[in-house]
């Protein structure tokens, strides 16, 4: 499977690298990089929980949006090599950890060793489940090699307009992308299922962040969801967008989101008639929301 590596096509941008040579358009080779490893609180109540979501963040991007709160580790400027069986270590200690699940956060051009280290580690013991926490801009064959592997997929679904998907992440095709990735995610995570405290064991919820001076682009993504999906998905509704240095220069972007955006976007939505959703309180537009990518956990005994 890592042969996949090789004039990569893992992912929409289809760059074609020899990635076991330099690196692709997401700007990694074929060496995992990750960034931090640890319990996250911060997640949807059903996949933090009390106990805290088994978090690992992965080095690279596919997207690389220009208002990205990572774009340290999105733009490749921070990360830490490791092999794939000190991946399959960190699934473990997160797991002694108290973890809820393990989640993949931007795993999608490091998909073949994932895959490996997935297989390998439920082979030695491990139950929980494991979460797919993406962009939303996949490639369909990928997504294929994760069926039943991965239980709960978390993807992003960022644009309505192939314009705004071209001018903040160079991605005009975003919106067929992702519609199609969430319809193949569902198709292999099945129906939502919830143990007795209330946790996603398996299921999809997408993820929304509503950029300011946009929620015309939101409300049209809302109501797309929910009619192609209707009540299969969970909708989660985010207002923590920060602005960045990066933007700056851009009246649309260099502001946090009001109150009256987000309040516009959340009616709108139960106005539809979604019920399986999730929306955030104010003040999580912090930058103490965006995590310390130190290298905790990364090291062995770390």
């Amino acid at each position: 499977m890592k042969d996949l590596y090789k004039s990569c096509e893992l992912c929409p941008r289809k760059c074609k690298v020899d990635r076991h040579a330099s690196r692709g358009f997401c700007g990694e080779s074929d060496k995992l990089r990750i960034c931090r490893a640890s319990l996250h609180m911060w997640e949807e109540p059903c996949i933090s929980g009390r106990e805290g979501s088994g978090t690992i963040f992965f080095t690279g991007c596919q997207l690389k949006c220009i208002y990205c709160q990572n774009s340290d580790i999105a733009l490749s400027h921070a990360g830490l090599e490791i092999s794939e069986e000190r991946l399959i270590e960190i699934f473990f200690e997160l797991a002694e950890k108290g973890a809820n699940n393990i989640n993949l956060v931007t795993p999608s051009h490091f998909t073949p060793t994932i895959v490996s280290a997935i297989d390998r580690a439920k082979a030695t013991g491990i139950t929980l489940p494991f979460l797919w926490n993406s962009s939303g801009y996949e490639e369909l064959e990928t997504l294929e090699l994760l069926r039943g592997k991965i239980d709960i997929f978390l993807p992003d679904f960022k644009y309505f307009s192939p314009e705004l998907a071209e001018s903040l992440s160079y991605a005009p095709d975003y919106f067929e992308k992702a519609t199609a990735a969430i319809r193949k995610m569902l198709d292999i995570a099945g129906k939502s299922e919830f143990d007795e405290h209330g946790l996603m064991k398996k299921g999809v919820i997408v993820r929304h962040l509503i950029l300011p001076a946009h929620t015309g682009d939101s409300m049209n993504v809302i109501q797309h969801l929910f009619d192609s999906f209707g009540h299969d998905i969970y909708i989660s509704i985010m207002n923590q967008y920060t602005p960045m240095p990066s933007v700056a220069g851009r009246k649309d972007l260099s502001r946090r989101l009001t109150t009256y955006e987000y309040e516009k976007v959340v009616n709108f939505a139960a106005n539809l008639g979604i019920v399986n959703g999730f929306t955030q309180r104010r003040g999580t537009a912090r930058d103490s929301f965006i995590p310390a990518f130190d290298y905790t956990g990364v090291l062995k005994n770390d």
